[in-house]
């Protein structure tokens, strides 16, 4: 099977710059917004830059729009096979992210991500747009939700707000989990993202 069209570092520059000329934002806005330097907005437009998960969330966060309406992840109708040898990593400090399928159900819309949480460092999120639900395949994950504090092992599944401040700490071991992240229908590139969807709470 060949490799995705485009790179995340591509595929990042063409939506970033369309977005922000939607919104009608200037670098200086985005970068107070995100709390990402004007320096590094420039080079992630011009496609020299290095994204993260940090930065892609604190994007998605920053233009209320979801991680898939900042990668393109097109929608395909037809039967899918993802294999994980050509799909791109998108790392962040704990957590390595492959992006699979965006698709939408009713009045929703859903990211699927296979999550792996590397031992020994945390990855936090201010928040993003959506709610966020993660089951866990193997080893034991913590997760902390604006205050509280949760700990899953195999098989255990935990949902909430994503716009709430949250992060991952793999527990005596990395964590091999799915992500799937849930928005409002229409609640994408070109789709209204002014609120979250409200979902279930730990």
């Amino acid at each position: 099977m060949s490799a995705p069209e485009g790179s995340i570092r591509d595929m990042l520059a063409a939506n970033l710059k369309r977005a922000r000329a939607r919104r009608g934002l200037s670098l200086s806005e985005l970068s107070r917004r995100s709390r990402i330097g004007k320096a590094t907005l420039s080079q992630l437009e011009s496609g020299t830059g290095n994204p993260t998960i940090e930065t892609v969330f604190s994007l998605s966060r920053a233009l209320e729009m979801p991680i898939s309406g900042l990668l393109d992840t097109r929608p395909d109708d037809s039967p899918t096979v993802v294999r994980a040898a050509d799909v791109e990593v998108l790392s962040g400090d704990a957590v390595d992210l492959r992006p699979l399928r965006r698709f939408e159900l009713g009045e929703a819309g859903f990211e699927v991500y296979d999550q792996q949480v590397r031992e020994g460092a945390r990855q936090n999120s201010l928040g993003h747009v959506g709610t966020e639900h993660t089951i866990v395949q193997a080893g034991r994950l913590a997760v902390d939700v604006d205050g509280e504090h949760i700990e899953l092992g195999p098989g255990d599944y935990v949902g909430f707000d994503a716009s709430r401040p949250h992060a991952y700490t793999a527990v005596g071991g990395p964590v091999r989990s799915v992500l799937l992240l849930q928005y409002r229908a229409g609640q994408g590139p070109e789709g209204d993202a002014s609120r979250p969807v409200p979902g279930p709470h730990a």
